[in-house]
């Protein structure tokens, strides 16, 4: 797959992508940021642009650091280093301080060879393929072609650590806007995954929690630094259950998502949570979900008052829709949240801080974490997403399409992302991942029974 993705850039090290084409991103980036102001009618943009640049703990991060910053002053720009910091924070800062644009070093989640590049425009609004990063590949993939090879001698020089004055500025205003004093009764693990959290966590929680994992390393000795994965929360499970705590949270590598465990180390999958965080804000208004999001979740939000809008997966597709219909929060399976109040823009860290209130207010009305989702999360029966690698994936969901027309009769149909098929018994959400090479297909039905027939119909189609 490129390097060049829906929502950002991202691939292996050495394999996808080198210092030379990081180096070409940072040379043409800044002309690209000044056509699609124009294109979107933004205000005059300066001569010299302004661009934060922050990065996560893997070990190709100061190299690609390096690259980036020298090809950004290249081509004019004025770059401010953030240092080792989360994504968020790089959002925050993007926004806060008006800088024309913004680029965070990470691959997120993925494995310790990858890395990658999320770049963010003014306001902290997101660049994604079909708002620039198409464009900028083709501008890359002509320097490769043409331009000169990057040399390491070209590298500017790179913080070493973080830029400890807006490090402590970006904690202040988190806790500032959350209700740490609900925390105070709470017992609750934190698992930072080796990841970006660690440069945070003990101040933004206090020393109250059973810290996991809390030392950046872009190795990520512990476990992957994918909360979506089993294997990486069963430490936080065990400890969570041996300890006899009431929940565990756990971050990705970039801490841009939060995940959470019950009392009972039982994973709490990340859409039945959606309702939960807006229950933490006063105003009944529009709140986002993707289409993969349960119909536990969707209800939930309108009984409580608040009007769901579904949307595509993807940051770089949620921060537009959260502002086009003015939501006061969102969130999605992945376990990216987002908030009106946080320039539009995820934050794991806010969330997290948020959803823990919500948990330790559950627990004042004698609801451990289990019992508070239970509405929620025992309404339906769910298959979580399931990732298949197939060759031809149209036809795969074309086969996908053609079993689900036997299931049932069908109630309504969205095709903005993939497709979902609603049913009076369920659903069923088919779709191409823009990040990874898989198709992935989710099902919730009324009925345990059920969810495993139309599963084990649906999973043949795929696999042809």
């Amino acid at each position: 797959m490129s390097f060049f993705k829906a929502y950002d850039m991202r691939g292996t090290f050495g394999v996808d992508f080198d210092l030379t084409t990081v180096y070409a991103v940072g040379r043409h980036l800044p002309a690209v940021v000044r056509e699609k102001n124009d294109e979107a009618g933004g205000p005059p943009l300066p001569d010299m642009l302004r661009i934060l640049v922050g990065r996560d703990c893997r070990e190709s991060s100061p190299a690609v650091a390096g690259a980036l910053i020298a090809g950004l002053r290249k081509a004019g720009a004025e770059v401010v280093d953030l240092g080792l910091s989360t994504t968020p924070m790089v959002y925050f800062f993007t926004a806060e301080e008006d800088f024309d644009a913004s680029i965070m070093i990470t691959a997120s989640h993925n494995p310790p060879t990858d890395n990658g590049l999320k770049v963010s425009r003014r306001g902290a609004l997101p660049m994604g393929y079909e708002s620039g990063l198409g464009r900028l590949e083709k501008l890359v993939n002509m320097y490769l072609t043409t331009g000169e090879a990057y040399s390491p001698d070209q590298a500017a020089e790179v913080l070493e650590g973080t830029d400890k004055t807006r490090l402590a500025k970006y904690v202040d205003w988190l806790r500032g806007h959350s209700d740490l004093a609900a925390l105070a009764d709470l017992s609750f693990a934190v698992d930072c995954s080796d990841g970006m959290a660690s440069i945070l966590a003990h101040e933004l929680f206090g020393e109250g929690p059973v810290y996991l994992n809390d030392a950046p390393n872009g190795a990520f000795p512990h476990h992957a630094p994918n909360p979506l994965l089993a294997e990486s929360r069963e430490q936080l499970a065990t400890v969570v259950r041996e300890k006899g705590l009431d929940c565990g949270v756990i971050f990705d590598g970039d801490a841009d998502r939060c995940m959470f465990v019950d009392e009972k180390g039982a994973f709490i999958q990340p859409d039945y949570l959606i309702p939960v965080l807006a229950s933490t804000f006063g105003e009944k208004t529009a709140v986002i979900h993707d289409v993969r999001t349960s119909r536990g979740a969707i209800e939930a939000l309108a009984r409580e008052g608040f009007k769901p809008v579904m949307g595509k997966v993807g940051h770089a597709y949620a921060k537009v829709l959260l502002r086009e219909v003015k939501a006061v929060c969102g969130g999605e399976l992945a376990g990216h949240y987002y908030f009106r109040d946080f320039h539009f823009c995820d934050s794991g860290e806010w969330a997290a801080l948020r959803i823990l209130g919500a948990l330790a207010q559950a627990k004042k009305r004698g609801l451990p974490s289990s019992a508070y989702l239970a509405p929620i999360r025992d309404r339906y029966a769910n298959s979580g997403e399931c990732n298949f690698k197939v060759a031809d994936k149209p036809a795969a969901i074309a086969r996908v399409l053609d079993t689900a027309a036997k299931l049932g009769t069908e109630t309504s149909r969205s095709d903005m992302d993939g497709y979902r098929l609603e049913y009076a018994e369920g659903w069923i959400s088919v779709r191409q991942s823009n990040t990874e090479p898989y198709l992935r297909l989710l099902v919730e039905c009324d009925t345990p029974t059920r969810l495993e027939a139309w599963l084990s119909a649906l999973t043949a189609a795929v696999n042809g």
